[in-house]
């Protein structure tokens, strides 16, 4: 197969399209939007499978794309980094499985409540965008600014590939499976805090603190089936509350930046496999939940070894 057409420019689109490149595939992206207006922008983008399964498919994704983002990390201008923080658990017997994807962890403790401590890649997501774009088209990959509404309508190609998040299930149409998740976040200046914590089983609802360079990320929520992307300022005074309960030195910080994004569910599980009832090869590649950057790469070899060799 020669000519394949990846619909979506995201993480997930980006990143099939370099592995598809790399393999020596003539690769064109179609997408509407820049990754870093989508929900990709908005990602705290801390490697962690959030709101996916835990399937073997899924921890195997999760460990081969924190082995890659540890590479790049090795280089600046990827916009990665490795970061210890603390994955906090209120339940007496927490699902631990995500844990054999990581190298080290041990038990750890934050104001009371038990947890698990680990270093995992942080991606700074205007950073990272932007150089893997730059790294896609140094490849060859063209880019095709618009919007499709069924494989059919894109141009010839050998194969396709949808991976164009929250939009996939309707451009197969095949699929009722999927549903938004709507997160919302606040940026808030760094008081020098270079520590990540996450609070999903928080009473008062999910809470996280992602410290980046410029800025710390909020959040959050995680409102199933909502397609609200405006600003809450309700929700964001809540999020303001749980964050400084927990991180005491984030109170009173300025907020540097709001945002929302609709993180592309699935019932069903991620799904990456091979479509049938199209004109030519089709590939599905998304539902990644809020676990786009954590399996990007694990599922992007996933679709090339799919697509099979140029």
């Amino acid at each position: 197969m020669g000519s394949v057409t990846v619909v979506g420019a995201g993480v997930i689109g980006l990143s099939v399209a370099y592995e598809l490149a790399v393999a020596g595939h003539e690769v064109r992206i179609v997408a509407d939007r820049e990754a870093v207006d989508g929900v990709s922008g908005v990602a705290a983008a801390i490697w962690f499978p959030h709101d996916v399964d835990h399937s073997p498919s899924v921890l195997d994704s999760a460990a081969v794309t924190y082995r890659r983002l540890e590479e790049l990390a090795g280089n600046p201008s990827t916009g990665v980094h490795m970061r210890p923080g603390t994955v906090l658990s209120r339940h007496p017997d927490p699902d631990l499985s995500w844990t054999r994807a990581v190298p080290h962890t041990e038990p750890a403790e934050w104001a009371g409540t038990s947890g698990i401590r680990c270093v995992v890649p942080l991606v700074e997501t205007s950073t990272y965008l932007t150089w893997l774009r730059a790294a896609v088209l140094s490849l060859g990959v063209d880019v095709d600014w618009t919007e499709v509404k069924a494989p059919a309508d894109l141009p010839p190609s050998d194969a396709v590939v949808v991976a164009a998040g929250l939009r996939s299930a309707a451009l197969l149409g095949d699929d009722p499976d999927c549903f938004p998740i709507r997160g919302q976040v606040v940026r808030l200046a760094n008081p020098g805090l270079t520590e990540w914590i996450t609070d999903s089983d928080n009473p008062d609802g999910l809470t996280y603190v992602v410290p980046r360079l410029g800025d710390v990320v909020c959040g959050g929520t995680g409102e199933v089936g909502s397609w609200d992307e405006r600003i809450d300022p309700d929700i964001e005074a809540g999020i303001l509350r749980r964050v400084s309960a927990l991180v005491p030195e984030l109170a009173g910080q300025p907020v540097l930046s709001r945002a929302t994004g609709l993180r592309p569910g699935r019932s069903g599980g991620v799904r990456v496999e091979a479509v049938a009832g199209h004109d030519r090869p089709v590939y599905a590649c998304y539902g990644h939940g809020g676990a786009g950057f954590t399996l990007s790469w694990g599922d992007a070899a996933r679709i090339a070894t799919l697509v099979g060799p140029a």
